[in-house]
């Protein structure tokens, strides 16, 4: 039910983005992709939930400008996302047969930090991309980069702890 209800909002946040520029209707066509992957990959319902609340939200606080009113959210945004994201990965290789289902607990622990810090550059790679080619608007910056990389991979690392720890994926 949760995770519907994430996609109804993910979608018609999607639709709503056309009110504002081409800039906002990528980032919401980014998060519909965020809400359709964990679903191929057959997360749990809550992970899903988790993941594409967070992805609908930290976009809209891209959109309104949340994360000028409130720095401090745009460092969690990048650690939660991140790290959801990084497990969703982990996941969807081991479902591809990428990687053994189950790993041992340093190994999830490593992968699910390593996918989250290739994520995390991604992420301000696209950050750059947008900024430099579609809209300076979009905030960047040395020191906005680099904390932000920092966190993602800081956010996949406690990812690949909790997998470890709870998500019955060590032997």
């Amino acid at each position: 039910m949760a995770t519907d209800l994430v996609a109804v909002a993910g979608l018609a946040s999607f639709v709503a983005a056309f009110w504002w520029d081409l800039v906002v209707v990528a980032l919401f066509a980014l998060v519909l992709l965020g809400l359709v992957v964990p679903r191929l990959v057959r997360m749990p319902g809550w992970l899903q939930a988790a993941t594409g609340a967070t992805l609908v939200l930290g976009a809209w606080g891209a959109t309104l400008d949340w994360y000028v009113a409130v720095p401090w959210l745009d460092i969690v945004v990048h650690a939660v996302a991140n790290g959801l994201l990084a497990a969703v990965a982990l996941v969807g290789m081991q479902t591809a047969r990428l990687l053994p289902h189950r790993l041992p607990a340093g190994g999830t622990v490593l992968v699910v930090t390593a996918l989250g810090a290739l994520l995390a550059v991604v992420w301000e790679a696209g950050e750059w991309f947008g900024h430099t080619m579609l809209d300076d608007g979009i905030g960047v910056g040395y020191d906005d980069t680099v904390g932000d990389l920092v966190c993602g991979t800081l956010g996949s690392f406690a990812a690949g702890v909790a997998l470890a720890v709870g998500g019955g994926r060590d032997e």
